[in-house]
């Protein structure tokens, strides 16, 4: 039986007062990589926020990476977190450190204690981003690409369950777009980790095809890349 990484069923999704979706009923297995698309305002952003934690699900049923969605506390919060990686639109690098720096910000943040082992693993997902010899550098000195690059790295160092991208190639050019996709696709099918990528990117998702997820008219439905150009 496959083990599904992400489960919601008849799940309501509220921005503050407002309901936002309903029913939301889908899975998402071990591995597998899953585009969510829908126009703006449709509740694509609610819903990753539901999935990592930053909104309360109220009603329905909701686990990720073995955690109940409705039972979350600020105490259980950040082990959700450590099975997750997140990758945002905007970076959020720490820009008065170096990458590994800022790896090294993260990996102390989530209790990593031996230096020997962060150094590893700071190697480790530098390479497995294409970046191994750019360690040194300030964020402001990397192309926008590069950018988002680390910030990948950054979210693959506690060896996540589950990737969860919100528009990561909304601030990059259409070639670095591709390159940032066929990472994140090839991270999902070597590392096993589940992605789930919120894009508006339809020339890029239509180069890429996946199952997709699509948040139309308060719901979430099955469909293709093909039915959202």
């Amino acid at each position: 039986m496959p083990e599904r990484i992400i489960e919601l069923h008849d799940a309501n999704i509220y921005q503050q007062e407002s309901l936002v979706l309903s029913h939301v009923t889908f899975s998402i297995e071990k591995g597998e990589f899953v585009y969510l698309v829908g126009k703006t305002g449709m509740g694509k952003s609610s819903l990753l926020r539901v999935l990592y934690g930053d909104l309360l699900l109220s009603e329905g049923t909701g686990f990720v990476a073995g955690y109940d969605l409705k039972t979350l506390t600020s105490k259980n919060l950040p082990y959700l977190r450590r099975n997750l990686g997140i990758v945002f639109q905007d970076f959020q690098l720490l820009t008065d450190r170096t990458v590994e720096q800022n790896l090294k910000f993260v990996l102390h943040a989530t209790g990593w204690k031996d230096k020997s082992k962060m150094t590893e693993r700071m190697e480790e997902v530098l390479n497995m981003v294409g970046l191994k010899t750019k360690g040194f550098k300030m964020p402001h000195e990397l192309s926008g690409g590069e950018q988002q690059r680390v910030v990948i790295a950054r979210a693959l160092l506690n060896h996540p369950e589950l990737i969860l991208a919100d528009e990561p190639t909304g601030n990059l050019d259409p070639e670095t777009s591709e390159e940032i996709f066929r990472l994140l696709a090839d991270i999902s099918t070597n590392s096993q980790t589940a992605v789930l990528l919120a894009s508006h990117d339809y020339m890029t998702l239509q180069k890429f095809p996946f199952r997709t997820l699509k948040c139309e008219k308060g719901s979430v439905v099955e469909g293709s890349v093909m039915e959202v150009v």
